[in-house]
């Protein structure tokens, strides 16, 4: 087996710059809470692959459901020649999914994919042009969903022109935003909306209910009901991009439960299928349906492998309550955090819900961001050997996302290398 150390030096005769990675070490198998690269050494696993396996590295129903279809078919395309598994991973989508409703569901191969359907569904079945996104989102990699994400590096710098008909309003952010109640927050961008895009020209109003790239926002309480009454109000369709909160991350299914909000639209993928690409766009029937025949669809989307996987994946949640499980994650992690803050003036806030948490690191003494020592951080988990992540407008998130399988022990040596981490970079080099 290749070094990882080889396999740095035959990465760039091969791959593109443009593509990168968090660590280079390269990994060679993985399972629960853990990575093993191909040197042997073990890792802490923190990212799940950013919120993808949430049911684990190689969860035995998912090998076993994926062994299974790839030995009877591994292909035939849906809109050609159809078959069952499709059907019920979209039968379940409409079912655990928010809203008591009817549904329907369409199949797709990525987030970003799955993003622009919701925008194409929303604007066929309103007949409107206009999508408002808000500040910090995140929502793909594609030219539309490029000018929906706020950031510009790495994500959309010298990318364009991007595609129009997006307007941007302010996102409940209470570190800074002055700590603004939900609705004060909501009625401050809904005057924006109003004044300068006109209700009357909105298809849809996207979101996260917790920001993912963008810092893991936590909005105030009350600010997504506010929106999702005016959305109902204007006629417009309320997007909710579950994509990295979704399949019991944040300790429910989806994260709009949280306020018992129910989403026209909802845009899934990353922990649907174990780690295989699938996505999803779920919503009202008579959204979903509004789109004439072959309006929606793709060559791999809902794959019969992917299908197999999610099908497997969500009867995992299910039999060993993953809600349950990110909400005992989220206590035991913001217990901690929480005891690392009182005594570390560079953490700014611990926020999050179930086991999708973070800390925001700042200069000491106000909130000014501070990415230096961030990446310092994050740097010194990686070298004791947890990986982690860094996210956020300002490069200043330390986010945490555990696989909802994790044991008690792993997520305990997780923390005491976080822990470590603190305790050593006391300041930025």
């Amino acid at each position: 087996m290749a070094t990882s150390e080889e396999l740095r030096k035959r990465r760039g005769s091969a791959v593109a710059r443009g593509v990168g990675s968090v660590v280079d070490a390269y990994v060679d198998r993985a399972s629960g809470g853990t990575l093993t690269d191909v040197d042997g050494r073990e890792w802490i696993d923190f990212a799940a692959g950013i919120a993808v396996t949430n049911v684990g590295n190689s969860a035995p129903k998912v090998v076993e459901a994926v062994r299974a279809q790839v030995e009877r078919f591994t292909h035939t395309c849906f809109m050609v020649a159809p078959y069952e598994s499709y059907v019920a991973v979209c039968e379940q989508l409409n079912a655990v999914t928010p809203g008591g409703f009817e549904k329907r569901s369409a199949l797709f191969n990525s987030g970003a994919e799955a993003v622009e359907n919701a925008i194409k569904i929303a604007r066929h079945a309103t007949g409107r042009p206009a999508v408002v996104v808000f500040d910090h989102a995140y929502h793909g990699r594609t030219n539309l969903t490029m000018a929906l994400t706020a950031k510009n590096m790495p994500y959309k710098h010298r990318f364009g022109p991007f595609a129009g008909e997006v307007y941007r309003v302010p996102m409940s952010y209470p570190l800074r935003d002055g700590g603004l109640d939900g609705a004060t927050a909501a009625a401050r961008s809904i005057e924006m909306i109003e004044k300068q895009v006109g209700a009357e020209n909105v298809a849809a109003l996207l979101i996260e209910p917790i920001q993912g790239e963008g810092g893991f926002v936590v909005p105030a309480e009350g600010f997504l009901p506010a929106l999702r009454e005016w959305a109902t109000a204007a006629g417009a369709v309320f997007v909710a991009d579950e994509i990295q909160t979704g399949f019991c991350r944040t300790g429910d299914w989806f994260a709009c439960a949280h306020e018992g909000v129910e989403p026209d639209l909802v845009t899934l993928a990353k922990g649907m299928a174990g780690g295989l690409p699938l996505a999803a766009v779920t919503g009202r029937a008579e959204l979903m349906d509004a789109v004439h025949v072959g309006g929606l669809g793709g060559t791999y989307g809902g794959n019969p492998i992917a299908c197999a996987a999610a099908l497997a994946a969500m009867a995992t949640m299910h039999e060993l309550d993953l809600p349950a499980a990110a909400r005992r994650i989220g206590a035991a992690m913001g217990e901690r955090l929480r005891a690392i803050a009182a005594g570390d003036p560079r953490i700014g806030e611990v926020r999050g819900r179930g086991a999708m948490l973070a800390v925001e690191i700042v200069q000491p003494g106000g909130i000014v961001p501070d990415p230096v020592a961030t990446a310092a951080l994050s740097a010194a988990c990686h070298t004791a050997g947890l990986l982690t992540l860094t996210c956020g407008t300002y490069g200043n998130v330390l986010r945490f996302l555990p696989p909802l399988v994790i044991s008690d022990s792993e997520l305990g040596r997780g923390l005491d290398i976080l822990e470590a981490a603190f305790g050593r970079q006391v300041s930025a080099p």
